[in-house]
């Protein structure tokens, strides 16, 4: 059990690492862990919209639709949280390429 998790918080760094460099299958996975509650993770809609967010901004069209469908299930105020935490992330994305 212990190693396993470990493999699924491999993955998710390894995603996380992904999408730092710009990587939107990445953004778009994360998005997946964290609306579906897979590899360990805790459903948590509020990361799901940072990251389909971050997606969707890219331009995917996927990520696009799974963020309106788990916006049907938040309040306008963890929407908002989401976008807040997405443009947070862009920010310190954007000043580690710098």
């Amino acid at each position: 059990m212990g190693s396993s998790l470990k493999t699924a918080q491999f993955l998710i760094d390894s995603r996380l690492n992904d999408a730092a460099c710009g990587n939107v299958q990445a953004c778009l996975d994360l998005g997946m862990v964290y609306s579906s509650g897979a590899q360990g993770q805790a459903v948590d809609l509020i990361e799901a919209h940072k990251w389909f967010n971050l997606a969707a901004l890219k331009g995917d069209e996927r990520a696009q639709e799974c963020r309106a469908e788990i916006a049907e299930e938040m309040s306008a105020q963890e929407i908002a949280l989401a976008q807040k935490q997405a443009r947070a992330w862009l920010q310190m994305t954007s000043a580690r390429a710098a």
